[in-house]
């Protein structure tokens, strides 16, 4: 039977990974996500799991790449700067194609910058972030309860594709409290069969041999296509959004994680006014919404793209729309989270500059 309770979002993460099934948690305290570290330190050795507070991020992420090699689902979880630190690590688990679940939750930079909610580490999550041809699955949660939900569904995702999987989250959300409530999830249900590649040993004395290192270039090259193969099946497989009040928009605004729950509020105030705006969240951050966004580009007169940064999904829209209609940015940085107020005065801009527009062509 599921089970309902009021937390802060760290605590709902953590809560949700033990539920999960996870073996093996490897992480090193930073604001604003300490409270996930704390919580695992308490309740995660007693429900039968190992805990290790590493000397520092670069520690950490390699012990998820070993304990990874060996087949179990393990996490690790850090702020922007930890984040920055794990960037070698995270290629070379890419490379060896392991699964597990990566936790940033962003606060503001660059730098050591601000312990308040920051997007400015969009580009560093979508576009590889470490060296060489790899992504990561990205999931970009707006509440405490996806915070937990998409615990769930990046080990689901992290093992079937043996990927890692990044949940990009932020200062506001992990430090904020809401109801979540726990499925039923029974990690027996989600077992996959690792013997082909897990470092586990077996009864038949197979010996698998996971590295990243490939001398030929043939070979890397080799594994390297297979890698583009792959995320261009999770490109078509694994798209998620939502859409408010998208169907009949003249203008559609579009955000992700916290700044969704602000623009949602503006739309609905939009509205009340008469202008005919929706909203788009991409709920997958990689693989991106580009086909509905296109599609939308065909619909809308122009579209808005808020977040809390310089501006940095927004070239990804500006892709997708392929120059079909203007695309405008309004953001806010260093650890600032724009108002609903703010984004409808924006919208009201958009709307009589292109009624305006309107008028001068006849």
């Amino acid at each position: 039977m599921s089970e309902k309770k009021l937390m802060k979002g760290n605590e709902a993460l953590a809560e949700a990974s033990m539920r999960a099934g996870m073996k093996g948690y490897f992480g090193y305290p930073i604001t604003p996500q300490s409270e996930l570290l704390e919580y695992l330190s308490v309740h995660f050795e007693r429900r039968g799991g190992a805990f290790v507070q590493a000397e520092s991020e670069i520690a950490a992420i390699n012990m998820v790449y070993g304990a990874a090699g060996a087949g179990e689902r393990v996490m690790t979880s850090t702020s922007s700067p930890g984040y920055s630190l794990m960037q070698e690590g995270i290629s070379y688990i890419a490379c060896a194609e392991l699964p597990c679940l990566l936790v940033n939750v962003v606060r503001g930079g660059p730098g050591l910058g601000t312990i308040q909610p920051s997007q400015g580490d969009y580009f560093q999550a979508v576009k590889g972030g470490g060296h060489g041809d790899y992504k990561v699955i990205v999931l970009a949660p707006n509440s405490v309860q996806e915070m937990a939900d998409f615990v769930y569904d990046g080990f689901d995702l992290a093992d079937k594709y043996r990927n890692p999987v990044l949940i990009l989250s932020d200062g506001a959300l992990g430090q904020m409290m809401e109801a979540v409530t726990f499925p039923d999830y029974n990690p027996e249900d989600h077992l996959v069969d690792k013997s082909a590649w897990a470092t586990r040993g077996n009864e038949q004395g197979i010996r698998n041999f996971i590295t990243s290192l490939h001398i030929q270039t043939e070979r890397m090259e080799e594994i390297n296509i297979g890698l583009q193969q792959k995320y261009e099946e999770i490109q078509m497989k694994e798209v998620r959004y939502e859409t408010v009040k998208a169907d009949d928009a003249e203008l559609l605004v579009v955000a992700f994680g916290l700044s969704s729950r602000v623009v949602h509020k503006a739309v609905d105030l939009a509205r009340e006014e008469g202008m005919k705006v929706g909203l788009l969240r991409p709920i997958t951050l990689f693989p991106f919404p580009k086909t509905e966004l296109s599609y939308f580009a065909d619909r809308v007169n122009n579209m808005l793209v808020v977040e809390m940064n310089a501006g940095q999904m927004v070239e990804d829209v500006r892709l997708a729309v392929n120059g079909k209609i203007p695309v405008e940015f309004y953001g806010r940085m260093g650890g600032i989270i724009p108002t609903p107020g703010e984004i409808l005065e924006k919208i009201r801009g958009l709307y009589q500059l292109h009624n305006s527009e309107e008028v001068a062509n006849v």
